[in-house]
């Protein structure tokens, strides 16, 4: 069922958390990109395991990440932290958040901690803000170009962190962004055949990976914004929606998987029955992938569901 918050909890596990560590929700990954993380590692807390990622990637054996969710099961509008994240971020040297009201909770526990990491704030590298009128689409991971930026900037820190090793960062940040132009590509030519087609969503995630490549949002705003927030769809709203399908509107229904509802799962299943294909989405790192790997899948699903 929806959940009533549909950003990053604040809420803080307190008391006898301490003690039920091992059973608090959240990640720990003390290995770099290429093997155990040295004891002299720079400590960095990374708000999902997508950021936990780059960090690893860019760092390699030179940094220990915490991810503070890196559950795919976990829905991360309703995380909510343990004292142990509050540990984790007061030892922090990086520190790398989503911004944006994604994950505001970060913020309010370094206000505790008692330390000042360089926090590196992914929507601010973005330079990305809300349309007129309109609210911001903080889910920027989506978007190849603000990654490669925040590689860049994750270099910079760990370089300033960890000085002796400061081109080997830049270097890993520079193959890593790399690694991103085939996706830039992909999206590029999903638009050169399908530009200007319609595709349905359940909510804003993949948005920036449909405008990059081309496509038109043709959902009623009404109808993932309430989705996104935990609110109810108005009946009247619910109907324009599923008519996308019905009416064989649009081309795919891209659906995030890891927030559903009743009322999504009408849309999905609308869309199966129109004979619509849909392509599933997460916010957070499937199991046993990585961000290239994930967002490679993505791409590739995306374009599949239109070409046929």
């Amino acid at each position: 069922m929806p959940m009533p918050s549909r950003r990053l909890s604040a809420a803080l596990l307190t008391g006898t958390c301490l003690t039920l560590l091992a059973g608090c929700a959240g990640s720990s990954d003390t290995a770099g990109a290429h093997g155990p993380a040295a004891a002299s590692a720079i400590p960095v807390v990374a708000s999902t395991n997508v950021y936990g990622d780059l960090a690893r990637r860019i760092g390699g054996a030179k940094v220990q990440v915490t991810s503070i969710i890196g559950d795919p099961d976990q829905d991360p509008h309703s995380y909510e932290a343990s004292t142990r994240n509050q540990l984790a971020l007061s030892k922090a040297e990086v520190v790398i958040e989503n911004g944006g009201g994604y994950d505001d909770f970060v913020d309010r526990m370094l206000k505790s901690a008692g330390s000042s990491p360089d926090v590196i704030n992914a929507v601010e590298v973005s330079g990305k803000t809300a349309p007129k009128g309109g609210e911001l689409n903080e889910h920027v991971w989506y978007d190849f170009p603000t990654v490669a930026e925040l590689a860049e900037r994750i270099a910079a820190a760990l370089g300033e962190a960890d000085p002796a090793d400061a081109a080997t960062f830049t270097q890993n940040a520079k193959d890593f962004v790399h690694l991103l132009r085939p996706l830039e590509r992909k999206e590029a030519r999903i638009k050169a055949e399908h530009g200007g087609e319609a595709v349905a969503i359940t909510e804003p995630v993949p948005l920036y990976m449909i405008e990059a490549s081309g496509l038109r949002n043709a959902t009623p705003e009404e109808f993932s914004e309430a989705i996104e927030e935990g609110d109810d769809v108005s009946p009247r709203t619910l109907r324009s929606t599923l008519a996308l399908f019905t009416g064989k509107k649009v081309e795919a229904l891209v659906y995030n998987e890891q927030t559903s509802g009743p009322q999504t799962e009408k849309a999905e299943r609308a869309a199966e029955a129109a004979g619509i294909p849909v392509v599933p989405v997460t916010e957070t790192l499937p199991k046993g992938k990585d961000y290239l790997a994930w967002m490679t899948a993505n791409v590739d699903a995306l374009a599949s569901a239109l070409a046929k």
